[in-house]
């Protein structure tokens, strides 16, 4: 059976929902909107967002201005909020309130009464007793004055709090207290009466997500919240990467079990030209879907030019221009974008879709989210960005896959085991990886030596019997790539690549990592070597299944350059889903056009096409089904799509 890929929903009076919407700032003053709260303008700004499809917001207690004592909350505040929530009601919308906003866009907001521990130093929002009490007090309270409004969707405990309680000096909180706060405020939500799905507001930020230990444990979190959001405001270096940025995180994010809602994402509009604002949106929306993502807030409502002389966009000026529309309430490209992607999820009638099983698999090694005794940061980052880049190599060769992780032990149903540059998994996970290929799988390992000179080396306690080979290493040597380009001489067909066909890699890293793996094969079959003659993929057969090893760390050095997407790892991808029996829907045969498919509860099957083409281009899918535009019409057999644009189209079953 192949792997369930997870498309998990909120389910509203038992029946599954989406949300689209915006996070929500009035102009009127932006965090402090509730000291110079105007209904007119409310309501106007919300008037702009619905008709433009949107039907969520996320709102904010600004905590400074509605808990402005320690066992007072400012009840005409609450009332002001009654009437925002009146406002979205009269919209046909709802939204999302957010408790502790002590962080906001950059800057960091205290109540007048947090004060200082017994010690002198800063109350703890997460170990001081009193201080949780008044936070939980707080929740509880408005909750009750609030829960039984029809406008709220959901609640949120925070904003960014790994920002705000962050203690100083110290780069997290540990783990049991924030997992302990988070217990105690979601209990509060439920004692002030709320029914409603609740999550933490934490940006899904923890070390299963990115192999960065923030306190905030996504699986631990996960087992007390409804829905996990991730925020995503990344940085790359390469375009492909930076366009499958929110994807990839809401992958690893389905770590906790629970649907997947990209709480925050956008861009300010200083940073970016008109054109590429509309696009980056068009492929953070349609790439997260495709990664699972259920429900978008953008960040966030409307621009704040207004309020220039005031904190914190006095300080931060570009966050004065994420708005998806003017001060004067006009709409942006990207709101023009979430018009769109609104059309879209209504036509295949998103809500009671599903994304398609997958055939293989990428391996999410457990040093990625475990602090085993001498792994280090080091090796976490590692873990997290070779990762990636093998997801992106899948994205590139229309290869759907499904993450399976050491920590919950692989699931045993591919047919296709990625293991892109992973040196470090447990001793019994090797044995499993062994069995399974006895048993019919296909295992892809790529070797690499990691970037640091601390136990540099590869971590497999049986790699010359799992491959077939007898490796050459010295202890405490790596053999260096002395190349500016690695080239594979293909000697044998080996899936959709053929004999006499060389592929090339630009090489990068440093001097522990730009580093190959010297073999010589036993039982295995050389079907590639290297520029110089030496071994670089080897095929060895094992029960009914096979191993195959690369001997250079591909996904590691094309993870170590800019603008370096797509480059030729897809090609063998693509040719390992050839070996493998994969199964794939949809295929084409150009990298920069990335393909997937979702089912609909009914039985219908969408193809969905995404170009990392900064110009229109014509493909030519390889499927067994009829692509039928969505407005109906005549079959196609190309699909015209326009720069960076986005399309879907119907697979009907035939020829």
């Amino acid at each position: 059976m192949p792997i369930r890929r997870p498309s998990r929903k909120l389910t509203v009076d038992g029946e599954p929902t989406s949300w689209l919407g915006a996070n929500f700032w009035s102009r009127t003053g932006g965090p402090l909107m509730w000291r110079n709260y105007d209904p007119a303008v409310v309501r106007a700004e919300l008037r702009v967002l619905a008709e433009h499809g949107l039907r969520q917001t996320r709102s904010f207690f600004y905590w400074p201005d509605f808990h402005p004592e320690p066992d007072r909350i400012d009840t005409a505040k609450v009332e002001l909020f009654r009437d925002f929530l009146d406002a979205h009601r009269e919209q046909g919308m709802s939204s999302i309130p957010t408790f502790i906003v002590g962080h906001m866009s950059g800057e960091n907001w205290d109540p007048a009464w947090r004060g200082g521990g017994p010690d002198g130093t800063e109350r703890d929002l997460y170990a001081d007793v009193w201080l949780v009490s008044r936070q939980a007090w707080f929740i509880e309270r408005t909750v009750a004055a609030l829960h039984e409004h029809p406008a709220v969707a959901a609640w949120l405990i925070s904003n960014e709090m790994p920002i705000y309680g962050r203690r100083r000096g110290q780069p997290s909180a540990p783990t049991r207290d924030v997992t302990s706060w988070a217990t105690l405020m979601v209990q509060a939500v439920r004692a002030g009466g709320g029914t409603q799905p609740v999550s933490l507001g934490d940006g899904a930020w923890g070390i299963e997500v990115t192999g960065e230990d923030n306190g905030f444990s996504v699986r631990q979190t996960g087992e007390l919240v409804d829905f996990v959001g991730p925020h995503v405001y990344r940085m790359e270096t390469d375009q492909i990467r930076q366009h499958l940025a929110a994807a990839f995180l809401c992958e690893l994010s389905s770590v906790a079990g629970k649907p997947v809602i990209l709480e925050e994402f956008g861009l300010s509009t200083d940073f970016v030209s008109r054109p590429n604002q509309g696009h980056y949106y068009r492929q953070q929306l349609h790439n997260s879907l495709l990664a699972g993502a259920t429900g978008w807030v953008a960040w966030n409502n409307t621009d704040y030019d207004n309020l220039s002389g005031q904190d914190p966009y006095r300080h931060h000026p570009f966050e004065m221009h994420f708005g998806i529309t003017t001060n004067a309430g006009e709409p942006k490209a990207p709101l023009l974008e979430l018009a769109e992607f609104a059309r879209t999820l209504a036509a295949v009638d998103f809500v009671h879709t599903e994304r398609t099983d997958a055939e293989a698999a990428l391996v999410v090694t457990s040093y990625l989210e475990r602090d085993y005794p001498v792994s280090t940061a080091v090796d976490r980052n590692f873990a997290f960005r070779t990762l990636r880049q093998g997801y992106v190599a899948a994205r590139e060769a229309s290869l759907p896959v499904a993450l399976t992780r050491e920590e919950d032990r692989l699931a045993g149903d591919a047919k296709l085991y990625l293991l892109p540059c992973v040196r470090q998994l447990l001793a019994p996970t090797w044995h499993q990886l062994g069995e399974l290929a006895a048993g019919g799988a296909t295992v892809y390992l790529s070797f690499c030596s990691g970037e640091q000179d601390f136990h540099r080396a590869f971590w497999h306690p049986r790699l010359d019997e799992m491959f077939g080979v007898e490796h050459e290493l010295a202890y405490g040597l790596v053999s260096p790539i002395p190349d500016n380009e690695v080239e594979f001489h293909f000697t044998d067909d080996f899936g959709s690549v053929k004999a006499g066909e060389v592929l090339r890699f630009a090489t990068g890293g440093n001097e522990n990592s730009r580093a190959f793996l010297p073999v010589q094969p036993r039982d295995a079959k050389v079907v590639a070597v290297d520029g110089h003659g030496r071994p670089a993929l080897l095929r060895h057969a094992t029960g009914t299944g096979e191993t195959i090893l690369c001997t250079y760390p591909l996904e590691y050095l094309a993870s170590a350059r800019a603008a370096v997407n797509p480059e030729p790892t897809y090609r063998v991808y693509d040719a390992l889903a050839e070996v493998a029996g994969v199964r794939r829907e949809l295929v084409v045969d150009d990298p920069r056009v990335f393909t997937d498919t979702l089912v609909h509860a009914g039985g219908r099957r969408f193809g969905w096409f995404v170009s990392q083409h900064a110009e229109e281009v014509t493909v030519r899918p390889r499927t067994g089904a009829r692509l039928v535009p969505l407005g109906g019409g005549p079959a196609v057999d190309t699909v015209t799509l326009p720069p960076f644009g986005a399309a879907v189209l119907e697979l009907v079953e035939g020829k």
